[in-house]
């Protein structure tokens, strides 16, 4: 009994690095590119390293191949699948070569298993022959008929972890895209959106008639979470607090921390 008792004082009065802490969560952060290169892929993907170290909630892998999207064993001894890991974030661009295998393999990742996804900028403009991928993330790239612009951000959801920190609109400076099928409000709950009225509409370019521009979204695919932001074509976007908290919330929510409504909603009215 007094053993008892003197372990249990000691196990409290420990320092906090030898209490026994739950396991990190993984992160597979895919950065392969076959397409538009953005310079920004490095220093998206390595923020979001440092933030999970910072957070002390997850490890990140960063690769600039494929070889691990794949629930096949792999040759080298200590290589990991994707059983391994939590979810996977693309900031990718165009085919990148994966097999039929190890499609089916990510697509089971995420629909069958439950894990997470996560798309950044470009992961749109990825996979457009591949139309599970593109029922994935929620939509292609359709352009960007502004380029880098001044603009708008409105946010539709101030209840959703990932911005309920952003103010209801604020301007913001990124390359904004617009998307095209499968997008569909039907099927995903948008959680920002660029404001109409502070972009160039009468651009040749805008091919949305309905003046629907999102920027993030959110859904459920099968048993599984998805979580796609276009924001992070430019450097400075991602020393911005406010975006790296967002990215925080939205790694958190892909892994099952934290819940969300994913409920679809349509076009706030202007």
């Amino acid at each position: 009994m007094k053993l008892t008792v003197l372990l249990g004082a000691f196990l409290l009065s420990a320092p906090a690095w030898t209490q026994v802490q739950p396991p990190k969560k993984k992160l597979l952060a895919i950065g392969e590119v076959k397409g538009f290169e953005h310079d920004s892929v490095s220093h998206g993907l390595a923020t979001l390293e440092k933030l999970g170290r910072q957070t002390g909630l997850w490890d990140t892998y960063i690769r600039t191949d494929n070889e691990l999207l794949s629930k096949q064993k792999l040759a080298a001894g200590n290589a990991k699948n994707l059983d391994f890991f939590d979810a996977v974030i693309f900031y990718t661009t165009g085919d990148l070569g994966l097999t039929d295998q190890q499609k089916k393999d990510l697509i089971s990742f995420v629909h069958d298993d439950g894990k997470g996804f996560l798309g950044i900028h470009s992961a749109t403009d990825t996979y457009y022959n591949w139309p599970e991928y593109g029922e994935m993330i929620g939509g292609y790239f359709n352009e960007h008929p502004w380029g880098q612009v001044h603009c708008t951000i409105r946010t539709e959801d101030k209840s959703f972890p990932a911005t309920a920190h952003f103010p209801a609109s604020f301007p913001f400076y990124d390359e904004m895209y617009q998307f095209k099928e499968p997008y569909s409000r039907d099927k995903l709950r948008v959680l920002m959106s660029i404001d109409p009225a502070s972009v160039d509409l009468s651009n040749p370019r805008v091919h949305r008639t309905d003046q629907d521009f999102a920027v993030t979204w959110v859904h459920n695919y099968g048993k599984g979470r998805v979580f796609y932001s276009s924001l992070g074509h430019r450097d400075e976007v991602w020393d911005l607090p406010d975006i790296q908290k967002m990215w925080i919330e939205g790694v958190k929510w892909v892994m099952g921390m934290t819940e969300g409504n994913v409920t679809p909603h349509p076009k706030p009215a202007k």
